[in-house]
């Protein structure tokens, strides 16, 4: 007797919720070059010129046999433990960046440093900051974290960055040397505080009516209308808690000014592998230098830029050019090699095993095996 072909068996959903597999193009070189804009081309040419500036003004003036001499007197103890304060530094990053979820919707430690050496990867070999934009592919893989949710945690922490930055610069302001910007930074820490807690009064009292305001033109999209625009507003929302809740901002900046702070260890580590002489107020200021000059649109690395800031603020303690310039360089690549070689490896650990979702307690959604 024949049997009539019935076609494939129907697909069974699973009984847990799946990310959505992210295009591997999408963390390709070469996918993200097609991907880029003819404005996001121009950006990426006005970085090279500016590369080629920052490296002119690191590079001049410089005695490369003076280098190469304090080059190789390098006390390399020091530069191993540069690389411990520069790991934990990173390690906390990670914690600060899952400190700015809410409660309950947190993705686990590993996940979340998994995510950001990722991230700090592809900044290291892309221009422009695209590591920004892969570490959000990477956890809304490997997370239930919603990638509306994830993206508005990115610009909490960029704000939170930028005012620790500034409150540290301004704290230490009587064990540095005057500059003639001290004036100008401390007055952008007073302005960003005062909209940032402006923000954080506006959403704790108003909750979801601010943003879905901002939020409203959306509703022409057609991909927007709708109940979609009602779960953006919602996930975007749970993305700003750490403007949101006092509790979660107070944490996450406390673990932002500790990370900025092993920063300036580490860069006052490698100031001692080169017997430069210079307090640790020093590894301060190269720390807030470097940080503001990643304002700039940045090409891969942050070459030339990183050191031209490195330069300036050896300056202000009268260091030789010939001598900061491979204090800077090296600082560099204690600050670019662990990217490259634990991203890579991490990297290749993610492609080879598929993300097994862990899902908080969130929403009512169970959480897979």
């Amino acid at each position: 007797m024949l049997v009539e072909d019935q076609g494939p068996p129907p697909a069974i959903e699973p009984p847990y919720p799946v990310a959505p597999k992210a295009r591997d193009s999408r963390l390709s070189f070469g996918g993200w070059f097609q991907a880029q804009t003819p404005r996001q081309r121009l950006l990426g040419a006005f970085t090279i010129v500016l590369t080629l500036v920052f490296s002119y003004v690191a590079l001049s003036n410089i005695d490369l046999a003076l280098a190469w001499r304090a080059l190789k007197s390098t006390d390399l103890w020091w530069i191993l433990a540069s690389l411990g304060a520069f790991a934990l530094s990173i390690f906390t990053r990670a914690l600060r960046w899952r400190s700015l979820f809410a409660h309950g919707r947190r993705p686990p430690v590993g996940v979340m440093t998994n995510a950001t050496m990722i991230g700090y990867l592809y900044n290291s070999i892309l221009p422009a900051r695209a590591g920004e934009a892969a570490r959000v592919v990477v956890l809304t893989r490997r997370s239930s974290a919603a990638t509306v949710e994830i993206v508005g945690t990115v610009v909490v922490e960029r704000l939170f960055d930028l005012l620790a930055i500034l409150v540290i610069f301004f704290a230490a302001q009587h064990w540095l040397p005057h500059e003639s910007w001290s004036g100008a930074a401390a007055a952008a820490a007073i302005a960003l505080a005062v909209i940032i807690a402006g923000t954080a009064v506006v959403l704790a009292i108003y909750g979801e009516r601010p943003v879905r305001f901002l939020l409203r033109p959306l509703r022409r999209i057609p991909m927007f209308s709708g109940e979609r625009l009602d779960h953006t507003v919602s996930e975007l929302t749970h993305g700003l808690s750490g403007l949101r809740q006092w509790p979660l901002a107070l944490e996450s900046f406390a673990w932002t000014l500790v990370a900025w702070m092993l920063t300036a260890l580490c860069a006052y580590l490698v100031a001692l592998a080169f017997h430069l002489g210079v307090p640790f107020a020093c590894g301060i200021l190269v720390a807030v230098a470097v940080g503001l000059s990643m304002i700039l649109p940045s090409p891969p690395a942050a070459v030339g830029v990183f050191e031209a800031a490195a330069l300036i603020a050896l300056k202000a303690y009268g260091v030789p050019y010939s001598s900061a310039l491979p204090y800077a360089l090296v600082l560099h690549l204690v600050n670019f090699v662990p990217f490259v070689v634990v991203g890579a490896i991490l990297l290749h650990h993610n492609a080879r095993h598929p993300p097994a979702i862990e899902v908080a307690p969130q929403a009512g959604k169970p959480a897979a095996a």
